[in-house]
């Protein structure tokens, strides 16, 4: 009767997270990662001489992710989010994911633990977007 106590507290404890756990709201797809068909270019030259550069759409099981680029001169000066999966954890990722690539100034770059999905499909569109400004 001692141990019967802790094991059901302990039991409810762990199944908490299960109780709490939502799977995402995006569309589920088999391929991890494919990259859509459409290719990336230049979308966009501001005045200041800025280029603006969307990435492909990179399909992931937790959604669509896609990047736009802000290039002022050969710099990378800002990175949008265009299109990104409708969960907490991506949510949470994507800031972490433009501070590194602004400090990086490539797509080389760590993958946000909690949002690997979403990460590699962040460096992939970005790595699109960085090969349209150099074509």
């Amino acid at each position: 009767m001692k141990r019967a106590i802790p094991v059901l507290v302990l039991s409810a404890v762990g199944l908490v997270p299960v109780w709490r756990y939502q799977p995402s709201t995006g569309t589920a797809s088999t391929q991890a990662a494919a990259p859509a068909s459409t290719p990336s270019v230049p979308s966009a030259t501001s005045s200041s001489g800025a280029v603006v550069v969307r990435g492909t759409t990179v399909r992931t099981e937790k959604g669509d992710v896609q990047v736009e680029v802000t290039f002022e001169g050969g710099e990378i000066t800002a990175v949008r989010m265009v299109r990104q999966p409708d969960h907490p954890q991506t949510t949470a990722a994507v800031p972490t994911l433009v501070s590194e690539t602004l400090e990086a100034q490539s797509a080389d770059i760590d993958t946000v633990s909690g949002a690997t999905l979403t990460s590699e499909g962040y460096k992939e569109s970005l790595q699109a977007a960085i090969d349209a400004k150099g074509a």
